[in-house]
């Protein structure tokens, strides 16, 4: 089976847009999975800071009233403790 010049042509056309198709579409994969890492890695983060806030306004809720001086020394033993675990 002979292939006509313009079938050879059309052959090698198509042949390399399906290359360069191909190279695109693993060059973005890498880019998504890159953005992906990236995007997890600033709501890990992101969660550390809000726990962190938490743990700072917990310490002034438990600080405030007439023993406020004993519960805020109490509340930074405990989060020196659990922070040496």
């Amino acid at each position: 089976m002979d292939l006509s010049t313009t079938q050879q042509i059309l052959l090698v056309i198509l042949g390399a847009a399906l290359a360069i198709f191909i190279i695109l579409a693993i060059v973005v994969a890498v880019l998504v999975i890159r953005l992906l890492q990236t995007l997890r890695l600033i709501t890990t983060k992101a969660e550390k800071v809000i726990e962190s806030a938490e743990a700072v306004g917990e310490v002034f809720k438990n600080a405030s009233g007439p023993v406020g001086v004993f519960r805020f020394v109490k509340s930074v033993v405990e989060m020196a403790q659990q922070k040496r675990k």
